[in-house]
Parts: structure tokens; C-alpha cells; sequence
């Protein structure tokens, strides 16, 4: 089987649909949308509109850090993020907030542990940025594979049997080998708001059968979504970052 991880969505619409379109073409069974469907971008009812058909369809969705911020309020959050969350908040309709309060923080299926942030503590928002977190997430869950955001930079961590730590910055739409003797975290990019360096929107291609991940980049319209931002009245520097994907 093959999974589309889809984490960090940020209300980018454009960065969304070029990724279905893309995990379609591949061959794509299984869509698991890893938190943050909404903050920074200017499409919030329009990605949970389109997350809610999928999931009628058999998609799997969890709440993210600025999911949970558009219900219960921004604290805790830079200025900016602050500023789109009252936006969004704003916005949303009462179909809506159903929608994001009934996400759970984490999801369990067959040998893998789906989560937005650090396994261990999921309310707590953690960011998964070294071996120690990454160990610390894995030792939090029976688990042999977790797959979370939040940090919006790809990263793919394994733990031997031996205690031993392996830490990769896997190269883009290259299948890495999730071997059965370690135990593996991968840390899946951004689709609406990548910030390694890379503006391409990012997911995460898993294919269950030949026990593999690849971190998958993707094209798409920067123009149109930056544009949304200004005209929404956002603050102009997250639109500015899409097209340098810091």
C-alpha cells in the first residue's frame, strides 16, 4: 500500500491540491493528513472543506498546534502566526470547528504511530529537531514506525536494537529503506509552508510493501497562494516566505 503523509497543510490550497494531484499519479491508496490543516495561509474553509470529503472517503486526519489555536486562542505564538490564527478563527464556521475539535492529537495503525509534534507528550506542541527528540518519541510508543510534522523541515531518524542512533536529512523523492532490525521517526516537510531552505511543497510517500519513504517535492502555484495572503490583509512576510521556502 502506498500512503500520502501530509503534514503542515497552513490553509495553502494551491500547495495542497498540486500534492493530491501528484500522490494521485502515484499510485496513492491511503491519505493521512498529520495536523495544521489551518494558520498562515489564506484558504482555511477551503482546505477543510476539501480534508472533510476526503476523510468521507477514508482519509485519516489529526489537530495540530494552530488547529487548536483557531479553536481555544494563539497563545504562545510568534506575531505573525498569532495574527492568521485570529483571522482564521474568525472565520471559521460551526461545521468547522466540529471538524477540527473531533481530530485526535494521535493516530495508531497496524506498526506505525501517526502524531503532529513529540509522541511523548503530543498536547504539549514539542518540536522533533535532533536524535533526542526523536529517541524520546520512539521510547514514548510501541510503535516500530512514527511519522509526525510540526517542524516543517524533513528529517528521518533510526534507533537500532542497540541503543545506536541514526539521523538522516533524506534527499528530495528518494525511497529511503526503513529496515525491520531499527525502529524509524520521520519528521514529514511541509506542504503549504516548507521551511528547509526549498519553497516546493513536501510530503511523504510511504509504501508499506517495500517498507520505504520518500520525501516527495512538488511545484506549485507560490504566485497565486502569496497573493491570497496580501489580499486577505495577513501579514505580508508569510507570504514573502513561501517563495523562499524559510
Amino acid at each position: 500500500m502506498r500512503i500520502a503523509l501530509l503534514a503542515d497543510v497552513h490553509a495553502n490550497l494551491e500547495a495542497l491540491e498540486a500534492c493530491l494531484a501528484d500522490a494521485a499519479a502515484r499510485g496513492v491508496t491511503r491519505l493521512v493528513f498529520l495536523g495544521d490543516l489551518v494558520g498562515y495561509g489564506a484558504d482555511p474553509l477551503a482546505v477543510l472543506e476539501r480534508v472533510r470529503g476526503l476523510m468521507e472517503q477514508g482519509a485519516l486526519a489529526l489537530r495540530g498546534n494552530h488547529d487548536e489555536g483557531a479553536l481555544r486562542g494563539p497563545e504562545g505564538f510568534s506575531a505573525d502566526a498569532a495574527d492568521a490564527i485570529r483571522w482564521t478563527a474568525a472565520r471559521l464556521k460551526t461545521l468547522d470547528r466540529a471538524l477540527l475539535e473531533a481530530l485526535p492529537l494521535t493516530l495508531a495503525e497496524e506498526d506505525r504511530l501517526y502524531t503532529h509534534a513529540d509522541a511523548s507528550a503530543p498536547a504539549a506542541w514539542r518540536y522533533v529537531l535532533d536524535a533526542r527528540a526523536a529517541r524520546r518519541s520512539l521510547e514514548a510508543c510501541d510503535a516500530r514506525l512514527v511519522f509526525c510534522g510540526h517542524t516543517h523541515s524533513p528529517m528521518l531518524f533510526g534507533l537500532h536494537a542497540n541503543g545506536l542512533q541514526a539521523c538522516h536529512k533524506p534527499p528530495a523523492d528518494v525511497p529511503m529503506p526503513l529496515l525491520a532490525s531499527r525502529r524509524w521517526l520521520g519528521v514529514i516537510g511541509s506542504v503549504g509552508q516548507p521551511r528547509d531552505g526549498n519553497p516546493a511543497a513536501c510530503y511523504g510517500l510511504l509504501d508499506t510493501v517495500r517498507s520505504s519513504c520518500a520525501w516527495v517535492r512538488v511545484p506549485y502555484d507560490i504566485g497565486t497562494a502569496a497573493a491570497k495572503i496580501k489580499a486577505a490583509g495577513l501579514p505580508p512576510r508569510l507570504a514573502a516566505r513561501l517563495f523562499e521556502g524559510l
